[in-house]
């Protein structure tokens, strides 16, 4: 299949240009060399997070918790080239969103933010290195109403208006975050936010007890983990379906494998598991070339059957082979995390119904971008259930 490299989605124009390095000035010569390396939605987090085994510690630690947060003046964690100081201001942000009742997908969104305009520093006026009058954790300028130089330099007061802002947003919650923190930065480089994205949701499980792996109910401040296809995680991301794993990715009896089956009826809905725009949506021709998709399907015919492709931010693609019939979406259709793109099947390369999910890092849809749905999905807190009867793709 053929590389996709395009971004999703678009944005307004930028009311101000913004420099990328301008606001990094201050911040460590090792935090520069990873954020400025990892490219897209950080290749190199994203590699680190999805290869995590499922016994280390910090997949041990980072549970589905209550969004309790921890004592700002208290020992933290480092992570990443996030040293005490860096993540005692995250810690802030955190706080100040649990306050103001913002779900943790605006957690997740801030500290993202702050990453990209600050590195998670306190940054004064920069003088001549400054990108015009900007100060603070967000880079937000007095001459834009924000607030006074002194009121900006303050973390609690300076994510406070960050959420404010949020709060104006429409649908913030199911935008990519890349285009949500856009809404309220107005940065002209808008596509530099996502490669955060993994480390920023890693941050938040760390310090507010795995609270982005929680979904927001009915907008109320409860939470509870994202176990269901309804349930939107704060990473922005849900399960496809219910169902448990079979055959897993790229195991010792299927090495090309490229991604996972999960076991389901017929009929069963499959969600998008994020926000993003249909890249591909068509019936897959078989071993002998044929189009026929309409009829179940058998082991060695070839083929994924009826199946869809989506951009998600940070070039990540996801994939849901066999479905049952034509997807009930279309090539460049914009759909939302758990949107129903169409229904459990057994057409394709099948021996019985199932979805065939896949993820494919750095726009890359061949099996050279293929990682395992398993990790990636559990790091945002839209595990995939365990204990599904294999089936052959």
């Amino acid at each position: 299949m053929t590389d996709v490299t395009e971004d999703s989605g678009s944005v307004p124009p930028p009311r101000r240009p913004r420099r990328p390095g301008a606001a990094l000035a201050l911040a460590l010569t090792g935090a520069l060399a990873l954020l400025c390396c990892t490219g897209g939605m950080g290749a190199i987090a994203l590699t680190e997070l999805s290869n995590e085994s499922e016994n280390s510690p910090v997949a041990a630690s980072l549970g589905c918790g209550e969004g309790g947060v921890v004592d700002v003046n208290g020992k933290l964690p480092r992570i990443g080239p996030y040293g005490p100081t860096q993540m005692r201001n995250a810690a802030i942000i955190i706080k100040v969103g649990k306050e103001m009742s913002i779900p943790p997908r605006g957690w997740v969104i801030a500290v993202a933010t702050a990453m990209q305009e600050s590195s998670l520093s306190n940054l004064p006026h920069l003088g001549a290195r400054n990108d015009h009058d900007s100060v603070g954790l967000f880079q937000q300028r007095p001459s834009q109403g924000w607030g006074t130089p002194a009121q900006l330099q303050d973390p609690a007061y300076a994510a406070r208006k960050f959420y404010e802002k949020l709060r104006t947003v429409g649908n913030w919650q199911t935008r990519p975050l890349t285009s949500a923190a856009q809404r309220v930065q107005r940065s002209a480089f808008p596509d530099a936010y996502a490669k955060h994205e993994a480390i920023a949701i890693q941050i938040v499980n760390a310090l507010a007890d795995g609270a982005a792996r929680a979904a927001s109910v009915a907008n109320s401040e409860s939470l509870r983990c994202a176990d269901k296809n309804a349930d939107i995680a704060a990473s922005g991301w849900a399960a496809p379906i219910t169902g448990g794993v079979g055959s897993g990715f790229r195991s010792a009896s299927r090495p090309a494998h490229q991604g996972v089956d999960i076991a389901a009826p017929k009929g069963t809905l499959i969600r998008a598991a994020a926000t993003g725009r249909v890249v591909v949506s068509r019936c897959d021709p078989d071993n002998r070339g044929r189009l026929s998709c309409d009829v179940d399907g058998y082991p060695g015919k070839g083929g994924c059957g009826w199946y869809v492709d989506i951009l998600h931010a940070g070039k990540v693609i996801t994939r849901y082979c066999h479905m049952i019939r034509k997807p009930r979406v279309s090539k460049n259709d914009m759909v939302q995390a758990g949107q129903v793109i169409g229904e459990v099947g057994s057409s394709g390369n099948s021996s019985g119904p199932h979805l065939h999910f896949e993820v494919h890092l750095n726009g890359d849809r061949s099996k050279h971008g293929a990682t395992n749905p398993v990790p990636f999905m559990r790091e945002r807190g839209a595990p995939l259930r365990a204990g599904g009867r294999p089936s052959r793709q």
